[in-house]
């Protein structure tokens, strides 16, 4: 018998054997149906910059622009409303990224001598 009469006996062995007329279409493998789960959006934190009265401006505009990726112009708009109003929102994240956000300026503020502080607080929905 050539390779042809080989697999041709082959092929009509396994559509005998997994004929769905003869095992009643019952292929011996189980299949269950996972039910999706909704996943729900993780909660954002606000980073609040609190004014104080020996952080420099120029300090607080390099943070901004370094840790929390603002252009110069948004920098400069955050650090005059924290001037003005005592407080002004530098981002909205998910908790760990404001924490460390938080942890990484007031590592530069330390070393650099300021008593910069930062906050978060949940995003009101």
């Amino acid at each position: 018998m050539g390779v042809k009469g080989a697999l041709s006996s082959f092929l009509e062995r396994m559509a005998k054997r997994h004929n769905p007329s003869t095992d009643g279409g019952d292929t011996g493998v189980v299949t269950e149906t996972k039910k999706k789960e909704k996943l729900q959006k993780p909660p954002l934190f606000k980073v609040l910059f609190h004014n104080d009265n020996y952080t420099t401006m120029e300090f607080v505009i390099a943070v901004l622009s370094d840790v929390f990726h603002k252009s110069e112009s948004d920098a400069v708009a955050i650090m005059l409303n924290v001037h003005r109003t005592g407080l002004g929102v530098a981002g909205v994240f998910t908790y760990e990224v404001a924490e460390t956000k938080i942890n990484r300026t007031h590592a530069l503020a330390r070393e650099h001598e300021f008593p910069l502080k930062l906050t978060m607080e949940p995003e009101d929905v």
